[in-house]
C-alpha cells in the first residue's frame, strides 16, 4: 500500500469516535504472539468494512497502535554498516538505500486495529510499500550481522575446553 498513512490514521480516528468505539491505544508489536487472525489489506483495505465486522459482533473495544519513523531507525542501520565486512561497493548501496527513506522520517509507518472476539484478536495491519522496503533493507543488514557473529560463540580465546 503506498498511502499516506498519517491521513489515514486521522480518517479511522474520526471514523471510531462517530461510530461510538472506545478506542485503546495499544503499542506497535504488542499483539505478536497472540492467536490473530489477519484482515485481507490486499484485497479488503477498507478499514470500514474491516469496523463492521467489529459492530456487528457487538464489540465496543478497538484496539489502535500507529508507529511514525524515525530518524534512529535509519540512524542505527547506517551505524551498523561500519561493523561490517562490506565491499566498498554493498556499502554504499545500503548507505543510499536508507538515506534515501529518511525522507519519510516522522511520517506514520504502520497503523493496527485489532478487537477481540472469543478469544482471538481479529487484526486490521497496513504498512506503506517504501516501509516495507525498510524491513527489507534492515533485514538484509540485520542477516549480515547475525552472520558475523556467528563465528565468535565457541571462541573463549582458549581459556575453556569443548570437553
Amino acid at each position: 500500500m503506498d498511502a499516506n498513512l498519517d491521513t489515514l490514521k486521522r480518517e479511522i480516528l474520526e471514523y471510531l469516535d462517530s461510530a461510538a468505539f472506545v478506542v485503546f491505544h495499544g503499542s506497535p508489536g504488542g499483539l505478536e504472539g497472540l492467536p490473530m487472525v489477519l484482515w485481507d489489506t490486499e484485497q479488503h483495505p477498507d478499514y470500514q468494512a474491516f469496523l463492521e465486522v467489529a459492530q456487528k459482533s457487538g464489540i465496543q473495544i478497538v484496539i489502535l497502535a500507529t508507529r511514525e519513523f524515525e530518524a534512529d531507525d535509519t540512524g542505527d542501520l547506517l551505524a551498523q554498516l561500519d561493523d561490517l565486512d562490506l565491499t566498498r561497493e554493498e556499502q554504499r548501496e545500503y548507505q543510499s538505500r536508507l538515506r534515501e527513506l529518511r525522507i519519510y522520517e516522522g511520517q506514520t509507518c504502520f497503523i493496527e486495529l485489532a478487537f477481540d472476539y472469543h478469544s482471538r484478536l481479529y487484526v486490521y495491519q497496513v504498512q506503506p510499500d517504501w516501509y516495507q522496503e525498510f524491513l527489507g533493507t534492515e533485514d538484509e543488514i540485520l542477516s549480515r550481522t547475525a552472520g558475523e557473529d556467528d563465528g565468535d560463540e565457541d571462541d573463549f580465546g582458549g581459556y575453556f575446553s569443548k570437553n
